[in-house]
């Protein structure tokens, strides 16, 4: 356990792409030093270690081996959906706090039964989901708690690009729980739970591909305080990728691509769209590790951000709307 103004060691679980951006971030994070990397392949994890300057007996040729390194305290687990909960719990049982990429798991069964592990050892574990860390998303958190944009009635958000096809990918793979609504409907999903709660009602089409997998998904949830959130995710298309937040006193546009960018538009009812730049560091991911060692100093377990029993929530609803639309992946036989 790092002191108060300690370093924070970091070991990076799965080097995949994202894997890579946040260990590049945690260079911009102060406090945060990556000490070990850990995969199922020795030549990536030797590649990894290269990249990164690890010493030779911080690189793992098994997740085993990572989560069991005395000198890692917090891991960062990038695998695929599939691998969430097994990961996040071998770490956790090893004593390891831990940042799980979103979505948090394949379905709510799963992501209960890693939260009930993190509470039972006394560990924090948090969904990296880096879009609510970012400075754009805190000040329109900040324009909605001080009540300048009145009451919240609608949200509409959208994250679509064409992907070539490939039966064997991520994006595309049963097995890999593939399909448009966990890779990139979990961000729309988020900022209107995050905005208005869990949803009340939902309704959801989607459009399912040779694989049985989602493509293009569509969403409208009904929060408990009358809000309506319009939602939508593609692998088919590029989509505009803008983020509205609209109330009875004004408005807020998140600037493509809103899920990672730094341009916001205020509108107050009656007044001029006024824009702002809010940079991010890092890419954007050095303000969820920042988030997250601090919460490791202060000694707090539960995330406050990103909480535990949201994240949970919001795995609930993908379910719902899984089911709504004819999804289901080999993982769920065993929730």
């Amino acid at each position: 356990m790092p002191s108060p103004a300690g370093t924070v060691r970091w070991g990076i679980l799965a080097p995949g792409r994202i894997a890579r951006k946040f260990a590049a971030a945690l260079r911009e994070a102060p406090g945060a030093q990556l000490v070990a990397v850990g995969s199922r392949e020795a030549d990536r994890a030797a590649a990894f270690a290269a990249e990164f300057g690890l010493a030779p007996g911080h690189t793992h040729a098994s997740y085993e081996a990572l989560a069991g390194d005395a000198e890692v305290d917090a891991v960062y687990i990038g695998s695929p959906h599939t691998g969430h909960e097994a990961h996040t719990r071998l770490c956790l049982a090893a004593g390891k706090h831990v940042l799980c990429e979103k979505p948090l798991a394949v379905n709510a069964a799963e992501a209960g039964r890693m939260v009930a592990d993190a509470r039972a050892a006394g560990l924090l574990l948090m969904e990296a989901v880096w879009t609510r860390f970012l400075p754009s998303v805190v000040r329109v958190r900040e324009l909605v708690a001080a009540g300048d944009l009145g009451e919240v009635r609608l949200v509409a958000a959208d994250f679509g690009f064409r992907a070539a096809f490939d039966p064997r990918s991520r994006l595309f793979a049963p097995d890999l729980a593939g399909g448009a609504l966990l890779d990139l409907g979990i961000y729309p999903l988020n900022l209107a739970s995050m905005l208005c709660g869990t949803p009340v009602s939902i309704q959801a089409s989607a459009n399912l591909g040779p694989t049985g997998v989602d493509e293009e998904t569509a969403v409208v949830l009904r929060h408990a305080r009358g809000e309506l959130a319009t939602l939508s995710c593609s692998l088919r298309t590029d989509t505009p990728r803008e983020a509205h937040v609209i109330g009875t006193e004004g408005r807020v546009r998140l600037l493509f691509p809103w899920w990672a960018g730094t341009g916001l538009a205020v509108q107050r009812r009656g007044g001029s769209e006024q824009v702002f730049d809010l940079p991010s560091r890092g890419g954007g991911y050095a303000h969820e590790a920042e988030a997250f060692m601090d919460l490791l100093r202060a000694g707090r377990t539960e995330p406050d951000v990103m909480p535990l029993d949201e994240s949970v929530a919001i795995m609930r609803t993908m379910d719902a709307i899984r089911a709504q639309c004819g999804v289901r992946y080999p993982a769920d036989d065993h929730a």
